[in-house]
């Protein structure tokens, strides 16, 4: 084997076009090969095909062939998020061009933490993030990997605005991410305010601003993983204020409510928050990680500076280049803002909203069909695109069944919630293209799998 060509430079786009054109054959054929949303068969399964396709993880010699052989691999093992009966989770399809923008990002290879590195992904980042943040109604943003890292972000800032006695509340519905970061800064045991009808309350939450010891930092949530709801932001803001409180707003799911003009308005108090987190490979149809977090007071992002002299020396600043290392805890960081601004500039505001619409009537629709269904029981109408439902008369044991046995049939994929004491069925509906058929076909699947 000879010297290995590069993915940039001159002689770059030549030698990837023949390549792209074997990862697209191996990922229709693995597809194809798979035959649903999900392999079937069950974790040893595929973990056996896997080895059988991987073999020697680093051979004597090399295999021409490996780049087709594994991702084949990866395709015929892998959860489609594309597929209209994958519906279980915040992990949606991404947008063909998203996807096309990241090959260009990886071919580029451009790294974040100095500008002689990216020029102009430095540039476009301030451009993009500032623009976005806007949108929120905060004054910057940061570009993360998700949702976990903007949330953990936003404690960061607020221990360092409030000193390490921060005392974490949040509603018994916000994400994980949130009491682990507490944890992970080593911050007191954080308050978990009650939330009985699934969002947090805003009596509870002025009793516990009332009676807990503070500095607060208070997290609400605007589309929580297990059902999609929204908080009541504006009156939890007002709560916050009233009582001197910080406020971060997890909005890594709802976020992308702000492109559509029609839903837009769920959102309203989200620009009181002091941060907040948006996640562009939900809502947003990004290839994974497009995560971010909006900040009102940039200020509060000079606890992020470090000076390493070979990055960032300050004559250089001096000079004019960019500082580019207080824009993320982390070092070495990939251009993913190029997927965000294509889109962004592709769709505009009206192609965006355009998909939230869609599928959020999807999941409209698919509550309905549920709802008029005799052997099947919804929970509520959907916030925003997820729906939780169960066969009606069933046992939790019999509904956690159902789904592990759609997921290890290959058939569906579903997701799964507690609420109200019960197990539910989940089915988050972010695939643009999913059509009526689709939505009664799971219907039947779930009914013929249900034991009677």
């Amino acid at each position: 084997m000879g010297m290995p060509p590069l993915a940039s430079g001159p002689h770059g786009p030549d030698a990837l076009r023949p390549l792209c054109g074997t990862v697209l054959d191996a990922l229709r054929a693995g597809a194809a090969a798979r035959g649903g949303p999900l392999p079937a068969g069950g974790p040893g399964t595929v973990t056996a095909r896997i080895r059988d396709a991987l073999g020697d993880v680093l051979p004597d010699h090399g295999d021409a062939d490996a780049l087709r052989t594994l991702v084949t691999a990866l395709a015929e093992g892998a959860a489609d998020p594309a597929h209209p009966l994958c519906a279980a989770h915040l992990h949606g399809p991404p947008l063909a061009v998203a996807t096309a923008a990241d090959l260009a990002a990886s071919a580029l290879n451009p790294s974040l933490d100095s500008w002689d590195q990216a020029p102009a992904a430095s540039a476009l980042e301030a451009l993009v993030t500032r623009a976005l943040a806007r949108e929120a109604g905060a004054a910057d943003a940061l570009v993360t990997t998700g949702g976990t890292e903007s949330n953990q972000l936003a404690v960061l800032l607020a221990r360092e605005k409030h000193g390490s006695g921060l005392r974490l509340l949040h509603g018994a519905g916000a994400h994980h991410s949130l009491p682990r970061a507490a944890w992970l800064l080593g911050l007191p045991e954080p308050v978990t305010v009650p939330a009985p009808a699934g969002t947090l309350d805003p009596g509870a939450l002025d009793e516990a601003l009332t009676t807990v010891p503070g500095p607060h930092l208070v997290a609400a949530t605007a589309g929580t993983t297990d059902a999609g709801l929204i908080d009541p932001l504006r009156e939890i803001a007002r709560r916050c204020a009233a009582h001197g409180a910080r406020l971060h707003i997890d909005a890594a799911y709802g976020g992308g409510l702000l492109f559509s003009e029609r839903h837009r308005a769920r959102l309203t108090g989200l620009d009181a928050a002091h941060t907040i987190t948006l996640d562009l490979h939900k809502l947003g149809w990004q290839p994974i990680a497009a995560g971010l977090l909006a900040v009102k007071d940039p200020d509060d992002l000079t606890a992020l500076h470090q000076h390493a002299d070979y990055l960032n020396a300050g004559d250089d600043t001096d000079a004019g280049l960019p500082d580019l290392l207080g824009r993320s805890p982390r070092t070495s960081r990939r251009p993913d803002i190029l997927k965000v601004a294509v889109t962004l500039k592709t769709l505009g505001r009206s192609g965006l909203g355009a998909l939230v619409d869609g599928v959020c009537a999807r999941a409209e629709e698919f509550a309905g069909l549920v709802d008029a269904h005799p052997r099947l029981t919804l929970h509520a109408p959907p916030t925003i695109s997820t729906v939780l439902f169960r066969p009606a008369h069933a046992t939790d044991s019999a509904v956690a069944g159902v789904r592990r046995d759609l997921l290890t049939t290959g058939r569906a994929v579903l997701g799964r919630a507690r609420a109200g004491g019960r197990l539910w069925l989940k089915a988050t509906f972010l695939n643009p293209h999913i059509r009526t058929e689709d939505l009664t076909g799971l219907i039947s699947l779930v009914e013929g799998h249900t034991p009677r």
